[in-house]
């Protein structure tokens, strides 16, 4: 099949004509077409050429692309940020100002005009987050800043980015894993088997295959009954529980009884489910809506 692009009414603005079509962000809409993606307008203008390997989403702006094996950036308007000389890496989006790039095994930081602000001198960084990113070098993470100054020295194997005010932290063989602050105090000391970043003042964890919730001082807000748990969106959050899934609130109250095979994540109030094979979308009431075009980026007004 081909893809178009239709508004908030279902009438048809881009005809199906591309082999694959994406959201639009920032004003543009990716595409594929013939094996190559490039970027289109509302208009349908190609405003960066269908003419590369790959193109990854836009984040602030600017966009990661692929051509030949070799990566670099692009601004909105097709305009190289970056020469096209870096390798793969895993993460491609600018957080903060700031995209990770990777040449021959080291990886830094580039800013939003294609200056290499953080040298490429590390073997591993992760995405800025509140001033602040880890980074591992000789085999030892850090804590650094825009400047690349570690601000926070560590001693674990396992590190993540900070997510209101608070970092989880561990070591990967015993695992065991906790939260530190940015001072590198363990604020949540590190007893669990699992654990995800902080959303709407609350963390995943989990301990010997359960998962619930906890607050910002350790404490279980949501018992450890679960088989998975997805991080709060909106206000609720997945859970799981012998294949079925639902929705509870911050209370632990179960808002979405568990009965779907699958469920995304609420979105602008609206969270995609399936059930007997039957793939719809459900609202914060569990009303069901079958018509697609009620779930789309509003900033946008296409989908």
């Amino acid at each position: 099949g081909k893809y178009g692009f239709i508004d908030k009414t279902g009438k048809e603005i881009i005809p199906p004509k591309y082999d694959e079509g994406y959201s639009f962000i920032g004003g543009l809409a990716k595409v594929k077409l013939n094996w190559k993606f490039g970027f289109i307008d509302k208009t349908d203008n190609e405003i960066i050429s269908i003419r590369y390997d790959y193109a990854y989403n836009l984040t602030e702006g600017l966009v990661f692309i692929r051509l030949d094996k070799k990566h670099g950036f692009m601004d909105k308007n097709g305009k190289e940020i970056t020469p096209l000389k870096y390798d793969e890496n895993y993460n491609s989006y600018f957080n903060e100002g700031l995209a990770i790039v990777k040449l021959n095994g080291k990886m830094g930081f580039v800013d939003q005009t294609g200056n290499e602000v953080i040298s490429l001198n590390y073997e591993f960084v992760k995405p800025f987050s509140e001033g602040l990113a880890p980074a591992r070098s000789k085999g030892n993470w850090s804590f650094i800043d825009k400047t690349g100054k570690e601000i926070i020295p560590l001693k674990y194997d396992s590190v993540d980015s900070f997510s209101e005010g608070l970092a989880s932290v561990g070591f990967w063989h015993s695992q065991k894993y906790g939260f530190i602050d940015k001072t590198g105090k363990e604020i949540i000391p590190l007893k669990y088997n699992n654990v995800d970043s902080f959303s709407e003042g609350l963390a995943s964890v989990g301990l010997d295959g359960k998962y619930g919730f906890i607050d910002k001082i350790g404490k279980e807000i949501i018992p450890l009954k679960y088989d998975s748990v997805d991080s709060f969106s909106e206000g609720l959050a997945k859970v799981g529980l012998d294949r079925k899934y639902g929705f509870i609130d911050k209370t632990g109250k179960e808002i979405i009884p568990l009965k779907y095979d699958y469920t995304g994540s609420f979105y602008k109030g609206f969270a995609n489910v399936e059930i007997n094979d039957k793939y719809f979308y459900i609202d914060k009431n569990g009303t069901e809506y079958y018509e697609p075009w009620l779930v789309v980026n509003e900033s946008f007004g296409l989908a």
